[in-house]
C-alpha cells in the first residue's frame, strides 16, 4: 500500500473542514425541502396564444423573477392547441403566496395585462398544481 503524503495534522485539518462544510449546508439542506414547485397550465382563448406568450416573454416571467419566483420552464403542449403549460418554484409554500400577493399588486404587471387585453381576454382559465418533489426527483 503507498502510503499518501499527508501528514497527521493535514488530515485532521481536512476532517474539520469537511465537517464545518456539512454543519454548514445542513440548514441549506433543510431549507431545500420545503421547495415547492407550481404546476399552471393556461387555456387562452381561440386566437390569443401568441398575444398570451408574447406577454410572458416581454413582461410575465420578468416580473415573477422580481417577486422572489424561479422560472423553471414553458412548454406548448402538441395536442392541446391554445395552452401553455409552465412550472415555477418557491423556497417554500409560504413564499409562493407571498409572491403571488406582492406579483398581483405590482403596477407593472397591471399595466402589462392591461395592454395586452385591450382588445379582450386572453385566457379562458388557468389551472394551478403545488406539488412536492419525489425523494428521486433530480430536480428538488
Amino acid at each position: 500500500m503507498k502510503h499518501l503524503p499527508f501528514s497527521t495534522n493535514a488530515v485532521a485539518l481536512l476532517t474539520a473542514a469537511v465537517i464545518a462544510i456539512s454543519l454548514t449546508m445542513a440548514p441549506a439542506a433543510q431549507a431545500q425541502n420545503t421547495r415547492v414547485f407550481e404546476l399552471r397550465t393556461y387555456y387562452a382563448h381561440e386566437g390569443k396564444l401568441d398575444d398570451l406568450m408574447a406577454r410572458f416573454r416581454n413582461h410575465t416571467t420578468k416580473l415573477f423573477e422580481k417577486h422572489g419566483m424561479t422560472n423553471i420552464g414553458y412548454w406548448v403542449p402538441r395536442e392541446q392547441p391554445n395552452t401553455l403549460t409552465y412550472v415555477l418554484a418557491y423556497p417554500s409554500r409560504e413564499a409562493a403566496t407571498k409572491s403571488w400577493d406582492a406579483f398581483r399588486k405590482d403596477p407593472d404587471w397591471i399595466a402589462a395585462r392591461t395592454a395586452s387585453e385591450a382588445k379582450g381576454p386572453l385566457v379562458v382559465k388557468v389551472v394551478s398544481v403545488f406539488m412536492d418533489p419525489a425523494d428521486f426527483s433530480a430536480l428538488k
